[in-house]
């Protein structure tokens, strides 16, 4: 693992609870996660809910030090990697927090910041950040998680995690499937099945 995405999905909440805040952008009350998946989408961690008022930089250094723990009590290394995020996350925090966990920022530059003459974008790697996106697009098509009907916030981290572990083996069945189609080799009359 290289390269990790970071970015936040609303969920809507129609019945209130912990951790829901009125949205003016989704005209409904929410609550946000931020979620940061590996260079293929998948889903590695989560913050805990935030209430849907608050922007994704709102106490984002305490979250992302939260994500960062429980991925290292994974015994997956964070230092080294190489971070993407859109311009929400650019403050000048969070790169100092990136820069504690020894993880490189690839952030779009906000242009309410001013001008940014410390860091530098790598459109390159910066295009791979697509997964996420289609990430939470996944994420907001599972039926249990499109509108939150739980009170708790523990029951919405339940669900999240549920959706991520369906979602982790999915992408990992379909790999092992590719990869054992080819390495078939298959004829009129027989199927031979060969490791090279």
């Amino acid at each position: 693992m290289s390269s990790v995405q970071l970015d936040g999905t609303h969920t809507p909440a129609k019945r209130g609870g912990e951790a829901v805040a009125y949205q003016g952008r989704k005209k409904c009350k929410t609550s946000n996660m931020l979620i940061l998946s590996d260079s293929k989408g998948v889903p590695i961690a989560c913050s805990d809910p935030i209430s849907g008022n608050h922007n994704d930089a709102f106490e984002l250094t305490k979250h992302f030090d939260s994500m960062v723990t429980s991925i290292e009590q994974s015994n997956i290394r964070v230092d080294g990697l190489f971070l993407n995020a859109d311009s929400g996350f650019d403050t000048l925090q969070f790169r100092n927090c990136l820069f504690k966990h020894d993880i490189f920022d690839n952030i779009d530059n906000n242009k309410r910041n001013g001008k940014n003459d410390v860091s530098f974008l790598d459109e390159a790697l910066y295009k791979e950040r697509f997964v996420i996106e289609r990430t939470n697009a996944w994420l907001d098509a599972f039926k249990a998680l499109l509108v939150r009907f739980e009170t708790k916030k523990i029951a919405l981290e339940s669900s999240k995690h549920h959706c991520f572990l369906h979602y982790s083996s999915k992408t990992t069945l379909n790999n092992f499937i590719f990869m054992f189609v080819n390495t078939c080799q298959v004829s009129p009359n027989k199927s031979y099945c060969y490791n090279s």
